[in-house]
């Protein structure tokens, strides 16, 4: 069995159990296989960061590929090519030998190519009397045949998701573009509700994205705009047909705003006058903690909490918050736990988080222990309230199907 080397920094050849992957690969290529040696270049760059290559890397694979005389590869035609490194080099626009090295091992331990080293570790060939080539050492495509269904594959796996990230992209464009026009309809006709702290929110919601996205971050970034806009929406369809609002609480209480309470989490003395929502207010609350939905929202959403409210409703923050501290008593979460969700998430979002943990209550086995987990979540800034509140306003939809 011919070995396969690897050049490490101290100058010596190592098999590596990549490269033994690839040398067994190359073994089942089914007879007759071939391949176009640019298609499969092309469908490579296209799945670069699934096998973990770089550009330089491709480049290259560019330059010896340039060797293989023919455009497609198949066993019939060879597969070692053995220039040498100055070739590669002038081939690969002048890039330094040391580098072309690097690449080359990136090559090999990503399975693309394969080396097969001669004695003395010099690529070269040997022809027979007929002047055909007998034997070569050098680099051998093999790996890149044996898998040439594999990258096609992968090529188009990158090419859907790449597919979903752009639609991903516009459809968040056009919905904080849609935020952006009601915002500016609800000022222009002096629609009631705290307008400055919907644009908090929308900034919030948008900072939160970076400049490279993942596509779950793409994805919960666009279900919290589509709540935004949802209940905008909402709010400026009954300021225009107001006979449709009808007596439901969270309907009553369709003021967005986001305040939050001058006294301590657990205080049992609360007044009910509910403190003035500012921008300035929200702006501190949604730095502080989660981005914090319209409560008229919230109670749609989580609807079993208005019954542990101040005289068996909720129709502000302050109740509330009230109502998740009893809440919270009753489902056996330590006030640690609560304190540290409020400190981490800020007061509404911890009220908001117990809500949603009340009405699934059923599927979770210890409800401190699910609330600390997401407090940590939200410590790395790796939890939103956008995705849990989309799905529970889900559920709740055929409960109000089978009302009407």
């Amino acid at each position: 069995m011919e070995r396969e080397y690897v050049t490490t920094p101290f100058g010596r050849r190592s098999m590596t159990l990549g490269m033994l992957a690839s040398q067994m690969l190359a073994r089942q290529i089914e007879p007759g296989k071939t391949a176009g040696k640019w298609k499969l270049f092309q469908a490579l760059c296209d799945a670069k960061a699934s096998f973990g290559l770089s550009e330089r890397s491709l480049s290259v694979l560019n330059a010896l590929l340039t060797f293989y005389p023919h455009d497609e590869i198949c066993n019939e035609n060879g597969l070692v090519l053995f220039p040498s490194n100055a070739q590669l080099s002038r081939r690969a626009h002048g890039m330094a030998e040391a580098t072309l090295r690097r690449h080359l091992a990136a090559l090999i331990q990503a399975g693309v190519i394969a080396r097969k080293d001669s004695a003395n570790g010099k690529r070269y060939a040997r022809k027979n009397h007929g002047g055909s080539i007998s034997e070569a050492f050098g680099f051998s495509v093999a790996p890149l045949l044996a898998r040439a269904d594999e990258i096609t594959q992968r090529a188009a796996e990158a090419e859907s998701e790449r597919g979903e990230m752009r639609h991903l992209r516009e459809q968040l464009t056009i919905c904080r573009r849609d935020i952006s026009k009601l915002i500016t309809t609800a000022m222009e006709e002096d629609a009631q509700g705290d307008w400055f702290t919907v644009q908090e929110l929308l900034r919030g919601i948008n900072a939160k994205l970076g400049r490279n996205p993942s596509r779950q971050q793409l994805k919960d970034s666009l279900e919290e705009l589509c709540l935004l806009r949802e209940e905008v929406a909402s709010r400026l369809e009954n300021k225009i047909n107001p006979q449709k609002i009808s007596g439901n609480p969270a309907q009553n209480e369709r003021h967005i705003q986001n305040s939050s309470p001058k006294t301590t989490y657990e205080s049992e003395h609360r007044s009910r006058k509910e403190p003035e929502a500012t921008p300035a207010r929200e702006k501190r609350a949604t730095q502080e903690g989660l981005t914090i939905f319209p409560i008229a929202m919230v109670l749609r959403a989580c609807p079993e909490i208005s019954l542990y409210g101040p005289d068996g409703t909720v129709k502000t923050w302050r109740d509330l918050m009230a109502a998740a501290v009893t809440v919270r008593s009753m489902l056996g979460v330590s006030p640690s736990a609560y304190q540290e969700a409020c400190e981490v998430m800020g007061p509404e979002g911890a009220a908001t988080t117990i809500a949603c943990i009340l009405e699934r209550v059923g599927h979770i086995n210890s409800a401190g222990g699910y609330l600390r987990d997401l407090t940590t979540k939200a410590r790395r800034k790796e939890f939103s309230l956008g995705p849990m509140i989309m799905a529970l306003m889900r559920a709740q939809e055929p409960t109000k199907a089978e009302v009407s």
